[in-house]
């Protein structure tokens, strides 16, 4: 059990110097920011779609296209319960 717990304190520890390593200059904060922005006037064309009465799937489709390239996955990043 001793073993166990040692174990597990030893990869939280290693896990949170890795994250803490992971650090950003200026220039990939400013890509990040741009990236961001990118991706929130996508999601809010997505909703300006819905609220014109489209359906989901042509929707998404414009979600698909406006993302490319900025996130992960085909909902441009950001997934929510329905």
């Amino acid at each position: 059990m001793k073993k166990l717990l040692l174990a597990l304190t030893t990869i939280a520890l290693s896990t949170t110097v890795c994250i803490a390593a992971d650090t950003h200059g200026d220039k990939e904060t400013k890509a990040d920011i741009a990236r961001h922005r990118a991706m929130a006037a996508a999601h809010e064309g997505a909703a300006k779609c819905l609220e014109s009465g489209k359906k989901d799937d042509v929707c998404n489709k414009e979600l698909l296209v406006a993302c490319k390239g900025l996130a992960i996955g085909k909902f441009c990043g950001m997934k929510h319960e329905h």
